[in-house]
């Protein structure tokens, strides 16, 4: 992974500038330390930082074709670009260098913007086109790879941060209250919305096209669940579990192609540990883990995580984490974010990275997406207790109306209560944002194609949901790929790849949540690979100290930012609210430990960071 941005102007105008382009390239410069590079062109620019993780030596960017109408910045892998570059070369394409995303190009030759169905990998990109007068941009299917931008006087900037785009001169710095309110009532925030207004996330398996007519963003992949009353895939169980074995398999062996070392990160539980076990699989030797560990015995997973290293025989490293190293990261956090946070684990991810980079291992793989996949979360429970005690009583007519606004449907539940949650964030809003609730509140705008929801089993419905509300922006955006890269790691993501995630959508209900056991074909599948203890292992959702924690610390910049002056100043939050959380939250036994406890008051002291690290507006007097 490395850091893509560039300018392109939509309209005659001043030629673009070189200074400009490299200041966007410079914000970015932690995503890549190795190399840069810009190229100019009168009405383009692009830059690059790299990461060097595919042939160090010849993988400069940016990257033209043979003629050099075409040029190509990529932040990203393209897992199959072996068989790629064979196809290409046998068709008179010559290559430049051995680096993986040169295919790019000469499949965008071979068959413009329909190349996005030949490509496994995760990659945000941009083409710049110069005899079509164009720019060609997409993100891949789970939207591992980040990609933002925006218009302003004309003229398209992007990046792969918001810092890129807000290095040139003349972007203006607006709070989006839509996505704040999204961080409130949501894992996190949801493409293409992010925290600045104006500044759009290229949602996850889209594409854009940019030209002298304008902007325009299309889908070109999404992951589609069967209805309910089409016939179900006739395979057995042992077949599925076969296939699904397989596919895994394929999709470790393609992650570790790199030329520095791979390693992994090691939670303790089953689909962290059984990446490490199918790596081992796949012939990797002696690798290389790293965990967090607390001295809270309610969220320490040592144990679990010293038994699975013994088990496996990596060179394991254990980062112990405690409140001082939680306070001292955090600002540090939110400025990579992007946003406010709704728990402090980022702190963890972000001391992982450190260490993984510190360790000399630049590329690590996790677990990320088996939960949303095969139904790993608490809520696929809840919901299955809820069916089994029969047909649900009809929702009050207020949570009706948002439901159906939201999911074509009043009868999906997702998570809490959205009518009473409306309350909740009413009523921590400042005086004067409340009055205009009603126009920036998220259920205003949609989030999801209804029509992926409708004839679905429930099951399925919360799985395409978590993936489009939690995994893309938040699990693999903030709490992923910005931790990353913070310190110049590249993540990789098995359970990713789209040929296991199609296969997944393509399993019966039955087969990831049977009875009442979560992720039941992966277990199945890990029951030759790892020990029972951890096969058998309840989900232990990744939890760290919050703010209740903090509060009690008497920490000076947390009671500052928290403090009535500061709140009033900044302007977005109820003063009154806000002292009430502080008042339950120094409670001696209040911890908020729990993965479905809500931590509003962390989203009000790390908006409270973002407001200041960005410099937003403030509102108040």
């Amino acid at each position: 992974m490395c850091g893509i941005c560039g300018v392109f102007r939509i309209n005659e105008g001043e030629p673009v500038s070189r200074a400009a382009v490299e200041a966007m390239t410079r914000a970015i410069a932690h995503r890549g330390p190795d190399d840069s590079g810009v190229a100019l062109f009168e009405r383009a620019a692009l830059g690059f930082r790299r990461l060097s993780i595919i042939d160090l030596d010849t993988g400069h960017q940016p990257l033209a074709n043979e003629d050099e109408t075409l040029w190509l910045v990529c932040n990203g892998e393209i897992y199959n670009h072996r068989a790629l570059r064979a196809e290409l070369a046998a068709r008179g394409h010559r290559f430049r260098t051995r680096t993986d995303v040169e295919v790019l190009l000469h499949l965008y030759e071979e068959l413009g913007e329909a190349m996005l169905e030949r490509l496994n990998g995760q990659f945000a990109f941009a083409i710049l086109d110069r005899r079509r007068g164009r720019l060609f941009l997409a993100r891949d299917p789970f939207g591992v790879a980040p990609l933002f931008y925006t218009v302003t006087g004309g003229t398209f900037l992007f990046g792969s941060e918001i810092k890129a785009i807000l290095a040139h001169p003349g972007v203006e710095r607006r709070v989006d209250m839509t996505g704040l309110d999204q961080v409130l009532a949501l894992p996190g925030l949801v493409s293409p919305r992010t925290m600045f207004a104006g500044i759009d996330s290229l949602p996850p398996g889209h594409a854009l096209v940019v030209d002298g007519e304008g902007v325009r963003s299309r889908p070109y992949w999404d992951l589609v669940y069967p209805d309910e009353a089409v016939p179900a895939d006739p395979r057995s169980e042992d077949r599925f579990r076969e296939e699904l074995a397989h596919r895994l398999t394929e999709a470790v062996r393609r992650r570790l192609q790199a030329d520095v070392p791979v390693g992994a990160y090691l939670s303790g539980g089953l689909d962290s540990s059984l990446v490490v076990a199918l790596m081992r699989a796949c012939g990797a030797e002696a690798v290389e883990t790293f965990s967090i560990a607390f001295a809270d015995a309610l969220l320490d997973e040592r144990e679990h995580q010293r038994l699975m290293a013994a088990h496996l025989g990596s060179r394991h490293h254990e980062i112990e984490l405690d409140g001082a190293g939680i306070e001292r990261r955090l600002r540090t956090v939110v400025r990579h974010s992007e946003c406010p946070v709704r728990e402090s684990y980022n702190t963890a991810s972000f001391a992982l990275s450190a260490a993984a980079r510190a360790a000399g291992v630049p590329v690590v793989l996790s677990g990320e997406g088996a939960d949303e996949l095969f139904a790993g979360y608490v809520g696929y429970r809840y919901d299955a207790f809820r069916r089994a005690r029969g047909p649900a009583a009809p929702p009050a007519p207020r949570e009706a109306e948002l439901r159906h606004r939201l999911w074509g449907d009043d009868s999906v539940f997702y998570e809490r209560s959205l009518a009473d949650h409306e309350g909740v964030r009413r009523g921590l809003y400042a005086a004067g944002v409340a009055d205009g609730f009603e126009a920036f509140e998220f259920t205003q705008f949609r989030l999801v194609d209804p029509e992926r929801l409708k004839g679905r089993h429930p099951l399925h419905q919360r799985a395409y949901l978590d993936l489009k509300l939690r995994l893309g922006d938040h699990l693999v955006g903030d709490h992923g790929d910005r931790m990353l890269l913070g310190n110049a790691v590249e993540g990789r993501f098995p359970f990713l790849d789209v040929e296991v995630a199609e296969l997944a959508a393509r399993m019966p209900p039955d087969l990831k949540l049977n009875g009442f056991t979560e992720k039941y074909i992966l277990k199945q599948v890990a029951r030759p690979l790892l020990p029972a203890g951890i096969v058998e292992r309840e989900k232990h959702s990744f939890r760290a100290p919050g703010s209740p924690q903090l509060l009690r610390a008497g920490i000076d910049w947390v009671e500052d930012l928290l403090s009535s002056a500061t709140i009033r100043r900044h302007g977005y939050f109820d003063v009154a609210a806000v002292e009430a959380l502080k008042a339950g939250h120094r409670a001696s036994d209040m911890a908020l430990a729990g993965p479905d406890e809500e931590d509003l008051l962390m989203i009000v002291l790390t908006f409270g960071l973002f407001v200041e690290e960005f410099d937003m507006p403030r509102l108040g007097a």
